[in-house]
């Protein structure tokens, strides 16, 4: 039962937002004028003349910077320290962890990423799907919505991120981690068919918090599944707020706000529309959620493809020079990344998980509440998404990215704040252009950077990857495809919050109750707000902290289950066989 009746739930929550959103903006101030920390502590500048071109400043509020240096400095921080400990080895363990357990249940489950692959697509297809199964969504619905929740940000703003700082290299990596995590993914998500159980309204529940319970339970560990059940669902509420919402809003936000200048001065506008249209969607649940993401997902993913393979088509010659570039430099170390070629593999492994979430258990709450009586079938499915996410979507971005030339290989030292090249007048007034990286003793000082240059590095510098991804579009020559880019941007924010939503609410619900799921949607729809206001730097830097730390105590539940996996899917091939799954399923 509700706290709220269902008849007022959208007008409750939405005076709720009015309100409280409308105190807040009420003092806005226009006269700050954003300019980076870093940058005042710049050691060399050198003034350059440009063109003269309409000057952009944004514009923040003092509640906005408060708001920002806060959450920067109290909670990243802090988190940082404590999840990406490398004890000496410069690779942080959490990224270790995942890349084991890739390439451990690859092998453990015989290369079930290839073996399972058309087996899939026929299930996706609907060929076994039975309208009496248990469960609340299709088999597709389910991958939809886990797609929708994958599919998203981390794979247009992700990848430039990695590309920019971790060079072309990062995007071999990131690759490699999502063929392994395919099988990561089969893994988590046959558990949590295996181990799902429903609420007292008839939801479905699974996902790690019911099978690191149930299933160590069941291997007399009941103390260490609750405490491993707890953690994660305390996580993966963290992330929902985080890298499946607030990350979205902000990197959708990079990338629109160059062409909608209003939203350089208002960016909490966007913010606010976000979550009153997320918060229309979250309340009708999985089902409403599955129907939106069903319908969203292939949209989106037609228009961003059909426009990226007409930049690769245009640059087909370049094709091959980029592919071998991006493979000779993953083993190679990239100038502007300190720590060589193992710091490329870290970035890409980084954004791959961020991207594909295979390991972090997010998807098994999706694809537990398939309609299915046999686990082994939506495991099967869910290794799709590493596929579709990862090695399709994540790399055609990527050679984008790299054919273009909008990865910015002019840099040096990015990892260095204090470093900076120049600063670029414009006219009417002046506007702070930072170039990070230090001077090549072998090249002369530019003393000519043209404008395009600086605005990528402060894109890099800043981690805003979205905003990079649309210059490479828009060097296509087609000015207009970079509102394909736009429209890809806003769809793919969305999905992924209404789609985090859920994974979020299932494992309030496990920790709080069914009554208290009102008070989770309506803190999700706040922070959808939050991603307006706060850089994009620390919400990035949260998002890594709570999606990767997700992995721990899943990782650790798979490792334990992997026997009962190994031997699900046994049984499952036998049955494939002999001719009997049809019946079954």
């Amino acid at each position: 039962m509700s706290l709220i009746d269902h008849r007022f739930r959208l007008p409750v929550t939405t005076l709720l937002l009015a309100l409280s959103l409308t105190g807040l903006a009420w003092g806005q101030d226009e006269s700050a004028t954003e300019v980076a920390a870093a940058e005042a502590a710049a050691a060399e500048f050198v003034e350059v003349d440009a063109e003269p071109e309409p000057a952009v400043v944004s514009k923040k509020a003092a509640w906005v910077v408060a708001v920002d240096t806060w959450f920067g400095e109290q909670l990243v921080g802090p988190l940082a320290t404590l999840f990406f400990y490398d004890f000496g080895t410069g690779v942080p363990f959490v990224v270790a962890w995942l890349l084991v357990a890739g390439v451990f249940l690859t092998l453990r489950l015989m290369f079930i990423n290839i073996r399972g692959f058309w087996h899939a697509l026929r299930l996706t297809r609907g060929d076994y799907d039975d309208p009496a199964d248990v469960g609340e969504v299709s088999h597709f619905q389910a991958l939809a919505t886990a797609l929708s929740a994958t599919v998203g940000l981390g794979n247009i703003g992700g990848v430039a991120v990695a590309i920019g700082i971790g060079g072309p290299g990062a995007a071999f990596w990131i690759f490699v981690v999502g063929f392994l995590g395919m099988s990561t993914k089969f893994a988590e998500c046959t558990l949590g068919q295996l181990y799902r159980t429903t609420d007292s309204d008839g939801h479905t529940l699974g996902g790690p918090m019911r099978y690191l319970k149930a299933g160590l339970a069941e291997m007399r560990l009941g103390w260490l599944g609750i405490f491993l059940s707890t953690l994660f669902a305390i996580l993966c509420i963290g992330a929902s707020f985080g890298g499946g919402n607030a990350y979205q809003v902000s990197q959708s936000l990079s990338a629109i706000k160059t062409d909608v200048v209003f939203l350089q001065s208002y960016p909490w506008v966007y913010g606010l529309v976000m979550a009153l249209a997320v918060g229309v969607v979250i309340i009708g649940g999985i089902q409403s959620i599955g129907r939106v993401a069903s319908k969203i997902v292939p949209l989106m993913c037609f228009a961003y493809f059909a426009a990226a393979l007409w930049i690769l088509f245009q640059n087909v010659s370049a094709l091959p020079d980029a592919l071998a570039l991006i493979v000779s430099s993953a083993f190679e170390p990239y100038a502007p990344l300190a720590g060589g070629a193992m710091a490329v593999l870290v970035m890409g492994i980084q954004r791959a998980v961020f991207s594909n979430e295979a390991g972090v258990g997010s998807a098994a709450i999706a694809h537990s509440a398939a309609k299915t009586n046999e686990p082994v079938s939506e495991g099967i499915v869910a290794l799709l998404e590493p596929f579709i996410d990862t090695m399709v979507v994540c790399m055609v971005t990527a050679l984008v990215l790299v054919v273009s030339g909008t990865y910015n290989p002019h840099i040096q030292d990015v990892d260095s704040p204090d470093r900076f090249a120049f600063v670029e007048t414009h006219t009417p007034e002046t506007v702070v252009a930072s170039v990070l990286g230090s001077v090549d003793p072998d090249q002369p000082i530019e003393t000519q950077v043209d404008a395009a240059r600086a605005r990528l590095a402060h894109m890099v510098e800043h981690k805003e990857g979205a905003g990079m991804t649309l210059v490479a579009f828009r060097s296509s020559g087609f000015h207009w495809f970079g509102y394909i880019l736009f429209a890809a941007v806003v769809l793919f924010a969305f999905s992924t919050c209404i789609s985090w939503s859920y994974y979020g609410e299932r494992c309030w619900v496990g920790l709080f109750g069914t009554r208290s799921s009102v008070l989770y949607k309506l803190l999700f729809v706040s922070f959808t707000f939050l991603g307006s206001i706060v850089t994009a730097t620390n919400i990035l830097e949260f998002s890594d902290l709570m999606i990767l730390g997700m992995s721990l105590p899943n990782l650790l539940g798979v490792f334990l289950l992997s026997g009962v996996v190994k031997r699900a899917l046994d049984a499952y091939w036998r049955k494939y066989r002999c001719g009997s799954l049809e019946r079954i399923l």
